[in-house]
């Protein structure tokens, strides 16, 4: 271990994925430990003021100071191709209690792009600026406006454009996921593409894109050189990720979670979760997690089978109390299902 591998301890930031992360997975995923910066699932800005409740509904934090349960603070994403809209909301946003402001120039889902959102507008860098300066005004100077993009639309060729244009718009920091939105989620990511950004830009960067592992992450920031790395996927795939990272990085011995924690802690999951979606639904959205988890964790693949056709309550708690460990965690578990 060199001494450059553990110098440092790295900001990990979990990355917005919508219909995926919302404040419940954002309070476990922060209640774990290892995350310092949560961001909100997009909200879809077009030509109106919105309403108060349209930012509560994706970010309920706001009502107790931008932060999770875990005292992790949390940025509210915006999403548009309007700047004077995108002023006007983020100025919005601000009055209800939002702490941080970031901006979508990065989702690649056809639905946004066709509506003037996301990554299409890397197709245009003065359009960028233009966004993110517009936000920038709208707000007061000590509420950070950060962005997030891609490093291009069709292909790679305006990654230094698009960065140079935020900064200049007055963006406090620059995230950037290593493709380009024709790239989709295919790998490789292209790391060498965020270290010429960030040797050029003044203001923070930090690199997104296949850090799936301990390993990857250390390849990434020889690449890159950065001090913070955004974490989508594959911290659903391993929830631990950023307590391994940060004990690597301080060379203290770690033991990732094991799957008997990662069934307690979807069992948490689906008991916050049961109430609150249709009753038809139940269980889609500890399938949902299962669907990344197997990626690290060949159980997962087991327990989604055993659940995936399953919609009536005590079959799934059923199919729970199988894997939970002890026969006193059985017990326990059962007592706190039948409350």
């Amino acid at each position: 271990m060199t001494d450059k591998t553990i110098s440092l301890q790295p900001k990990i930031y979990q990355a917005p994925m919508e219909g995926v992360i919302d404040h419940h997975v954002r309070r476990l995923l922060s209640t774990i430990g290892g995350v310092d910066i949560c961001v909100t699932e997009f909200v879809r800005v077009t030509d109106t003021r919105l309403p108060r409740r349209v930012f509560t509904r994706l970010c309920p934090e706001l009502l107790e100071g931008a932060k999770t349960a875990n005292d992790v603070p949390v940025r509210l994403q915006l999403l548009g191709g309007n700047p004077e809209a995108m002023g006007i909301n983020a100025a919005k946003a601000f009055a209800v209690g939002a702490k941080a402001i970031d901006l979508n120039f990065g989702c690649p889902a056809k639905s946004v792009n066709n509506s003037d959102g996301g990554a299409c507008l890397l197709q245009s860098p003065h359009r960028v600026e233009a966004i993110v300066g517009a936000v920038r005004r709208a707000v007061p100077d000590h509420i950070p406006v950060t962005a997030k993009i891609r490093l291009g639309f069709n292909d790679r060729s305006t990654y230094m454009d698009n960065a140079l244009a935020a900064a200049a718009g007055g963006a406090n920091e620059l995230a950037v996921h290593a493709r380009s939105k024709v790239d989709g989620y295919k790998p490789p990511a292209y790391w060498e593409y965020i270290g010429e950004i960030r040797e050029k830009l003044q203001i923070p960067v930090v690199a997104n894109g296949d850090i799936w592992t301990l390993a990857e992450f250390q390849r990434c920031r020889e690449q890159t050189d950065c001090q913070a790395f955004m974490f989508g996927r594959s911290l659903l795939a391993r929830p631990d990720l950023g307590l391994q990272i940060k004990a690597f990085c301080a060379g203290v011995e770690y033991q990732p979670m094991a799957w008997p924690q990662i069934v307690e802690l979807l069992w948490g999951y689906y008991q916050i979760t049961r109430e609150v979606y249709p009753a038809k639904y139940l269980g889609n959205r500890i399938k949902q997690w299962l669907a990344y988890l197997k990626l690290a964790f060949p159980e997962a693949q087991v327990f989604f089978e055993k659940l995936k056709r399953l919609r009536e309550a005590e079959a799934i708690e059923a199919i729970f109390f199988q894997e939970l460990e002890s026969p006193q965690e059985i017990t326990k578990q059962k007592t706190i299902a039948a409350a």
